[in-house]
């Protein structure tokens, strides 16, 4: 698997990097980074499946895991899993020249997170708050961990905007680009020769101005020269359509236009399917958290999810539920990385780099992998409010006594039934997973959170009506930009 995914890395770096500008050092490490960032997807899922594998189906606790402290110490490794993705992060931005600055953020992270009362503020005597409370304390009271948990939650706010503005766009323009499909070639190639025949003619309308010896006016010779480089820009898109029309890319292409719309189509499902999920979780955490002051946290579900419902029920064939959160965490990946190709890299209003096939600056690819690395470390939120009770226990169960009437005789006799883990559940039959715990361990992020997942489900619809508007892509969409030089085409051409 991890062959495989090298293998993928290595093609999508190269697909993109610049020809002119690649370095060996930056190309090594975007490659790496971008292994890692898919890796570390799947944390969340083997979480899950080291929780659940800890039982057997009747709900009992299997023999090297009924010990308290051999369940700790399985559970821990998911957690040293995300501190060395921290590690990888602290690589890459040292490749990106920022080790200083960083190195100070992180120090003053892990100060905060080791002094910072992990209690929330008092008040709340219910059932629920006394559960929250007992969240926090699970970890331990060691000033390490918090410190370690408050740095890596940090970054997992960033990552969090970056999944409301990457994520939430990726999840709508990639189904849509799919569904739309291109624009064709052949009319593109026609359309750009008019172009072309048009701009010729007024840049000879101006020349001959100067005919009879007068100079041009200053307002000629800029619509002159905007008019020259304009037509630069036409012969160099020409040029790439020509090469792009002969491509056997193109043909296989339109040959699998009805597969792309169909998969477009299940993609846009799965997209509203998400969002429902979303919407319907928030909404249960404002109706039966203890508010803010708890993180909004909540133990179970107390409204129909139809996805975590789906996990349930898929439950008992295994490994069908362990299949489909993993497939969740990689469309959260893909997306993600769909919303970088669209949006390019922007800090507030300013963007910084495009995302191009063939000339896209070893920056930039640096700049996409660290996105992706912190995208990767809020998806296990977006997941859990996507399945709050899956995601908590995974398939485990647990043993209730249940009494039965057998007949008048004998009278009442006790049987011994499973159930699956839920709030009501005592605390010691059913495991919480370890990534659980570590993104509710402080109240004020996960009130952050919160209210995150609702802007993502605006910018997600706000991306789908931008998505909609737009017209079908150009076969060679990014190919061809106006501060292109010439030699640039020789990436194409050879």
């Amino acid at each position: 698997v991890c062959s495989v995914i090298l293998v993928f890395c290595w093609i999508y770096i190269r697909k993109f990097q610049s020809r002119r500008e690649s370095e060996v050092i930056s190309t090594i490490t975007a490659i790496c980074a971008l292994a890692i960032a898919l890796i570390t997807s799947a944390l969340l899922p083997v979480d899950i499946f080291l929780v659940s594998f800890m039982k057997y189906p009747n709900g009992t606790y299997k023999e090297w895991a009924a010990n308290n402290e051999t369940r700790g110490q399985i559970e821990d490794t998911v957690l040293y899993g995300y501190y060395n993705n921290e590690n990888c992060q602290n690589l890459l931005k040292n490749a990106l020249k920022y080790t200083i600055g960083f190195v100070i953020v992180c120090v003053a992270l892990l100060l905060i997170g080791a002094f910072v009362p992990l209690a929330a503020p008092p008040g709340q005597n219910s059932t629920q708050w006394e559960k929250v409370q007992y969240l926090f304390e699970e970890l331990g009271s060691s000033h390490g961990l918090p410190a370690l948990s408050f740095s890596i939650s940090s970054l997992t706010l960033i990552g969090m905007l970056a999944v409301i503005i990457y994520t939430a766009y990726g999840m709508s323009v990639m189904p849509l680009n799919l569904i739309k499909g291109t624009r064709s070639v052949k009319y593109e190639r026609l359309e750009n020769t008019e172009d072309i025949d048009d701009v010729e003619h007024q840049i000879e309308k101006l020349k001959s101005k100067c005919q009879d010896g007068r100079p041009l006016s200053s307002r000629d010779r800029n619509n002159l020269q905007e008019l020259e480089g304009k037509l630069q820009v036409l012969r160099r898109r020409g040029r790439h359509l020509e090469i792009a029309e002969r491509n056997c890319c193109t043909k296989v292409g339109s040959a699998l236009r009805p597969f792309k719309i169909l998969l477009g189509i299940f993609f846009i499902l799965v997209a509203l399917l998400f969002t429902i999920a979303l919407f319907i979780s928030n909404l249960d955490k404002a109706l039966h958290s203890a508010g803010i002051s708890s993180g909004f946290i909540i133990f179970g579900t107390n409204l129909t999810n139809p996805l975590n419902e789906l996990l349930l029920a898929l439950q008992p064939v295994f490994p069908l539920d362990y299949i489909l959160i993993t497939v969740i965490t990689v469309y959260f990946v893909l997306t993600s990385m769909a919303g970088i190709r669209n949006m390019g890299i922007w800090f507030f209003w300013i963007r910084l780099y495009k995302i191009r096939p063939k000339k896209t600056r070893p920056q930039a690819l640096l700049f996409l992998c660290m996105i992706l690395l912190l995208i990767v470390l809020h998806t296990s939120y977006m997941i859990y409010s996507l399945a709050p009770q899956y995601v908590m226990y995974g398939s485990q169960k647990y043993l209730v006594q249940v009494r039965k009437n057998s007949c008048p005789t004998s009278g009442n006799t006790t049987i011994n039934t499973s159930r699956i883990c839920d709030a009501d559940a005592p605390e010691d039959q059913c495991t919480v997973t370890r990534s659980y715990l570590f993104l509710h361990k402080f109240w004020f992020f996960s009130t952050i959170y919160y209210f995150g997942n609702w802007a993502f489900i605006g910018a997600f619809l706000i991306g789908l009506v931008v998505s909609c508007c737009r017209g079908k892509k150009s076969v060679i969409e990014g190919e061809v930009e106006a501060d292109d030089s010439d030699f640039s085409d020789d990436e194409y051409v050879h």
